[in-house]
């Protein structure tokens, strides 16, 4: 895997680094390879839970590597997009440890991911368009979902970066934290990957995939997707560590 991405593992959760603090995390082609490589490993290993992605130095990610950019070079995986991810994300839950700047790709890098936790001094924006560009990574299509419309066209248009204090209080950020995000986002990784992995899987599942069903089809579509784990393993151990009083033994199936 390239110098650009680190990857370690720590209580089954796969934590995936950014680590080009020199140019504050901007995302090159070999970053991006990167980390599609580390999502196809998350929802490939049954004991990696959750996935977290943070960046290295005190930046989240300050978006596409410019420099790159002018020698034709493009941040993006086919089929999987910017940073190898945000068309594509991985089928187990995802959280973005965000300290510094998340901006132009890097907040749409963010919010490809499932949830967000961020350092109280994080600053988040999409300032393609002082550029003469358009955030083109999910930005202008993904943040109108996520925030409010007419504060996501505001951001857009203008360029101009929000706080972490207004992030969390429009909904786009899961936690603030006054210490490390990355610490703040173990721990909320710690309490999924304590849930029944194939529940948390099919959640995520029916979550993101019902936002395109036809009302009519909504409960038949998702019936289908979880009647498997109502008779699974896992659901019996679920009820039986309950009636037992002990923690369940989950194997995922």
């Amino acid at each position: 895997m390239s110098e650009e991405v680190l990857t370690q593992v720590k209580d089954g959760v796969l934590i995936v680094t950014i680590n080009r603090p020199e140019a504050k995390n901007a995302m090159t082609k070999a970053a991006s390879e990167a980390i599609a490589a580390a999502m196809d490993r998350l929802d490939a290993e049954d004991d990696l839970r959750v996935g977290i992605i943070t960046g290295a130095g005190g930046t989240f990610c300050s978006g596409m590597d410019l420099k790159g950019f002018l020698r034709g070079e493009s941040p993006s995986v086919p089929g999987r997009g910017f940073a190898g991810v945000v068309q594509a994300p991985p089928a187990k839950p995802l959280i973005a440890a965000v300290e510094g700047y998340a901006l132009a790709g890097g907040l749409e890098l963010m919010i490809a991911c499932d949830l967000v936790v961020a350092s109280a001094g994080a600053k988040f924006g999409i300032p393609e368009a002082k550029r003469g560009l358009v955030a083109a990574a999910g930005g202008v299509m993904m943040l109108p979902d996520q925030i409010p419309e007419r504060v996501a066209m505001e951001l857009a248009l203008t360029g101009e970066f929000i706080d972490a204090p207004r992030a969390y209080a429009l909904g786009m950020i899961n936690h603030v934290v006054e210490g490390s995000a990355l610490e703040g986002a173990m721990e909320l990784a710690a309490k999924i990957a304590a849930n029944g992995p194939l529940a948390v899987r099919v959640s995520k599942q029916v979550m993101k995939e019902s936002r395109g069903w036809a009302m009519e089809d909504r409960y038949d579509n998702q019936a289908k997707l979880i009647a498997p784990v109502f008779v699974s393993e896992d659901a019996r151990e679920g009820a039986a560590a309950f009636a037992e009083k002990r923690a369940p033994n989950w194997k995922g199936k």
